[in-house]
C-alpha cells in the first residue's frame, strides 16, 4: 500500500520536471519514512510499557514496604494488648495491699523483664515500653533511662492513636519518636479513670531508617518517610539537597493515598511515589531517576536513526543502478500480483524491456489469464452441481408422495369410499399441476399452504379424528421455498403422530418471522418421542442417508439447507400438545428481510378450524 502511493504521488507530482535519479532519491527517502515512523512508534510504545512497569514495581515496592512497617506496628500494638491483661501487669496495677515489699519488686522485675525480652526480639525493630499505674503512682519501662509516673503527661498524650513527638520540649532538628498510649478501660481509650493501667510503647526514628536502609538496598530508588509540617526520615545514603527539593515539591501538594508523578528536580527527570502508612498517616516517598533508567533504550533510538542515515546514503549511491533495471519491473509485478489478489485476473503487463524481467512479464500474463478461466469454469461448475442437487433431493420427494396418495385411493376404492376417491384424485391433480411446472424449483409459502390444505383434507376424510388449524403471517406467505417442503413433515406428523393413538387427532400448523429467521411450527398430540429418540433424530439428519430411516424428513433437510445455507435446518422438540413438534427454519434472504418491518403486523392466514 505504501509503495503503491508512494510510486503515484511521485509519478503526479514530479512528471518530466525532474530526472530519473531525483525521483528515485525522492521514493528512497518516501520508503524510509514508514520505517522511521514505526520505529519511533515501536520506541514509544516500548518506553511506555516499561515506564508502566516501572510505576507498578515501584509502587507494589513501596506498598511492600508500607505493609511491613504497619505489620511491625501491627505486632506492637497486638502486644501492648494482651501485654496488659498479662497477670503479673495487673498485679502491679492492683492494690498490693497483702504484698511485701519483696513480692512487690519481684512482680515489677517480671514484668520489666517480659518488656526487655518483646523488645529484643528483633534489632531493626526496637521498641520501648513503659507501664503506668494510675493506682499506685508508678510507672515501669525497658528504657535505660528512669521513667516517672505524670499524670498531666499521660492525659495530654491519651489520643488512642499513633502521635510524632509526646509534646515534650525536643532539640531542634532533632528526630523524634513515635508513641502510642493504651489503657485498659474499655471504650475509654481517650481519657483516664482513677485505677487506670495504661501501656505506652514508642519506637524513634531509627526504625524507620532501617526500613529505608534495606528497601534502598534492593532498587534504584532513594526514599524517605514524610508527612507534611514535620522534619522527613531520610534513608542514611539520601542526598539531602535532593530530599529538600523533593519535600518542597511535596509540601506544595495535597496527598491522597497513593500518588505518583514524573517531577523535574535539580535539572533531571524523576519519578516520585507515594503510598500512605494507614497506621502512622505518613507518607513513603520514593524517587527514581528516569533518564538513568530509560537511558539504554535512548542509546538504542539514536544509534537506530545513525544507523537509518547511513543507509540513506548508501540507498542514495545505489539508486541509479537499481531504479531502472530493478526497481520498476519489480513494481509493475508487484501491481499486477496486487490486482490478482484484489480478484481481476484480466490484468496484463505492458512493458518493453530485454532483460530477465520480459520472461517475468510474459509468464506472468499468462498465469493471469489461465487463472481468469479456471475461475470462470469452477463458478459455472458449481452452479450447474447445486442446481443438480437441489433438482435430485426434491425428485426423491414426489415419488414418496405419490405412492401414498395412490394407496390411500385403492384403499378407499376398495371401501366403496366414493367421495374420498374423488377428493383425493381432485387433490392428486392439483398436487401434480403444482410439481410438474419445472421451470421454477420453489414455490411461495402461500401456495405450499394450499397444498396441505388439501393434503390434511383427504386425511379427515380417511379418518374423522383428524382437526387441523393453520395461522400463517401475512408477511410469510409471500416467501419462496423449496417445493414439497412442509407436506412431508405434515405427513409424518399424520402418520407417525395422529395414527398411532386412537385419543388424538390434532394437527396444528403456525409460522412466524424474528431475528431475519422464518420458522414454521408443526404440532400435533400423539405419543411423540423421548429426549433421547429426539436427539438421534437430530443426529441423523446430520449424516448421510441410511437404509433403515425414512427420506422424507432427511431430503426436507438437505433441501432446506442447499436453498439457503447452513443457518437453516430442521429441529425437533416436544409439542405443547403433549405430542411431537417439528421446527421449519430457515435464515429470511436480505432484499427479503430489507422489506420486512416487524412493526407493521399482517392478517394471518387462518384455515377454519377442521374438528369432529
Amino acid at each position: 500500500m505504501v509503495l503503491r502511493q508512494s510510486a503515484a504521488y511521485v509519478k503526479k507530482k514530479m512528471g518530466p520536471r525532474y530526472s530519473l535519479f531525483a525521483k528515485m532519491n525522492i521514493l528512497i527517502l518516501v520508503l524510509f519514512i514508514p520505517i522511521i515512523i514505526l520505529f519511533t512508534y515501536s520506541n514509544e510504545i516500548a518506553t511506555s510499557i516499561i515506564s508502566k512497569e516501572l510505576r507498578a514495581s515501584n509502587i507494589k515496592q513501596l506498598s511492600f514496604l508500607s505493609s511491613q512497617i504497619d505489620s511491625r506496628i501491627n505486632q506492637t500494638v497486638d502486644f501492648v494488648i494482651t501485654f496488659s491483661k498479662d497477670p503479673n501487669v495487673e498485679k502491679f496495677n492492683g492494690l498490693n495491699i497483702w504484698d511485701d515489699l519483696y513480692d512487690r519488686m519481684q512482680t515489677k522485675y517480671v514484668v520489666q523483664e517480659k518488656m526487655m525480652l518483646q523488645s529484643g526480639i528483633t534489632t531493626i525493630w526496637p521498641v520501648t515500653y513503659t507501664v503506668y499505674s494510675q493506682q499506685n503512682k508508678e510507672a515501669i519501662s525497658n528504657n535505660k533511662d528512669t521513667v516517672k509516673y505524670d499524670e498531666a503527661y499521660l492525659n495530654n498524650n491519651m489520643t488512642g492513636e499513633w502521635t510524632y513527638g509526646d509534646g515534650r520540649a525536643s532539640v531542634p532538628d532533632d528526630q523524634k519518636s513515635f508513641h502510642w498510649f493504651y489503657t485498659d478501660s474499655f471504650g475509654h481509650q481517650g481519657a483516664l479513670k482513677g485505677s487506670n493501667l495504661v501501656v505506652h510503647a514508642s519506637f524513634g526514628h531509627e526504625n524507620i531508617e532501617n526500613m529505608l536502609d534495606t528497601y534502598k538496598a534492593g532498587g534504584q530508588g532513594d526514599p524517605i518517610f514524610y508527612r507534611k509540617g514535620e522534619a522527613p526520615i531520610l534513608n542514611r545514603s539520601a542526598s539531602k539537597e535532593l530530599a529538600r527539593e523533593l519535600v518542597g515539591f511535596l509540601d506544595d501538594r495535597q496527598l491522597e493515598g497513593t500518588e505518583q508523578e514524573v517531577v523535574r528536580l535539580d535539572s533531571k527527570n524523576y519519578l516520585v511515589s507515594a503510598v500512605k502508612s494507614p497506621q502512622l498517616n505518613w507518607y513513603l516517598v520514593d524517587i527514581v531517576p528516569l533518564d538513568q533508567m530509560l537511558g539504554p533504550i535512548s542509546f538504542s533510538r539514536n544509534l537506530f536513526y545513525l544507523s537509518m542515515a547511513l543507509l540513506f546514503a548508501v540507498g542514495i549511491s545505489a539508486s541509479v543502478l537499481l531504479y531502472r533495471n530493478v526497481q520498476r519491473p519489480i513494481i509493475k509485478l508487484i501491481r499486477g500480483l496486487q490486482s490478482v489478489q484484489r480478484g481481476d485476473f484480466s490484468v496484463q503487463i505492458k512493458e518493453n524491456v530485454n532483460n530477465e524481467f520480459a520472461f517475468l512479464f510474459y509468464r506472468f500474463n499468462e498465469m493471469s489469464r489461465q487463472i481468469q478461466d479456471l475461475v470462470e469454469k469452477v463458478l459455472g461448475e458449481k452452479l450447474r452441481a447445486r442446481e443438480a442437487t437441489l433438482k435430485q433431493l426434491q425428485a426423491q420427494i414426489n415419488p414418496h408422495f405419490l405412492y401414498n396418495c395412490l394407496g390411500y385411493i385403492i384403499n378407499m376404492a376398495q371401501m366403496k369410499e366414493e367421495e374420498a376417491v374423488v377428493s383425493m384424485a381432485y387433490n392428486l391433480s392439483a398436487y401434480y399441476r403444482y410439481t410438474t411446472r419445472m421451470e421454477r424449483q420453489t414455490g411461495s409459502v402461500e401456495e405450499e399452504i394450499k397444498l396441505i390444505v388439501n393434503y390434511l383434507d383427504i386425511q379427515k376424510l380417511r379418518n374423522e379424528r383428524i382437526y387441523y388449524t393453520i395461522d400463517i403471517p401475512k408477511e410469510m406467505l409471500k416467501q419462496q421455498v423449496p417445493r414439497l417442503l412442509i407436506q412431508p413433515v405434515v405427513e409424518n406428523a399424520v402418520i407417525h403422530g395422529v395414527g398411532k393413538s386412537y385419543s388424538s387427532g390434532e394437527i396444528r400448523i403456525r409460522g412466524e418471522v424474528s431475528g431475519g429467521l422464518c420458522k414454521i411450527y408443526i404440532d400435533d398430540d400423539g405419543p411423540g418421542m423421548n429426549p433421547e429418540q429426539q436427539d438421534a433424530l437430530i443426529r441423523k439428519m446430520k449424516e448421510p442417508l441410511q437404509e433403515e430411516m425414512g427420506c422424507g424428513l432427511w431430503n426436507t433437510n438437505q433441501r432446506i439447507m442447499h436453498q439457503f445455507g447452513d443457518g437453516s435446518y430442521l429441529h425437533f422438540t416436544k409439542s405443547p400438545l403433549g405430542g411431537f413438534r417439528t421446527e421449519i427454519i430457515w435464515q429470511m434472504p436480505i432484499e427479503e428481510e430489507k422489506r420486512y418491518h416487524p412493526n407493521i403486523q399482517g392478517d394471518p392466514l387462518h384455515a377454519n378450524d377442521h374438528s369432529r
